[in-house]
């Protein structure tokens, strides 16, 4: 992958407990939450990391995501892991326990209920795996 300028001047962003940052995303239970470098979260993206949210290096999320650790609708919960390099297209939903692999791509609008593996493009309600 080519080297993005965007990233030269990238540094941690100031995260505090249920409030918006200053690009417009927020993070509930901030503490669950580990960062990687050269991420780029949308705006309006909410995630809850009460069970633990990992957001690897160089991983982009659209704006209007939701990332969920807890969901009390269905009382599920666990660690929800976006490997390096993902990209979670805009509006996508992904649901506890899911682990999203290195490279891969989430269409748009996708309801992410199951992991999706490396190298892979997956979109849909469910989100299904469509290509490797």
């Amino acid at each position: 992958m080519e080297n993005d300028d965007r990233f030269d001047e990238w540094k941690p962003p100031e995260i505090k407990d249920g409030e918006l940052t200053k690009w417009n995303w927020m993070v509930q239970n901030v503490e669950g939450l580990k960062l990687g470098k050269n991420t780029d979260i949308g705006a309006f993206t909410y995630i809850n990391a009460k069970h633990g949210v990992e957001i690897q290096d160089k991983v982009q999320i659209g704006s209007h995501c939701s990332i969920y650790s807890e969901s009390t609708i269905d009382e599920k919960s666990g660690k929800v892991t976006i490997e390096e390099n993902a990209r979670i297209g805009s509006h996508s939903l992904i649901m506890p326990g899911v682990t999203i692999g290195k490279n891969a791509v989430i269409g748009a609008f996708s309801f992410v209920t199951s992991d999706v593996p490396e190298n892979s493009l997956a979109y849909g309600i469910p989100a299904k795996v469509v290509k490797k």
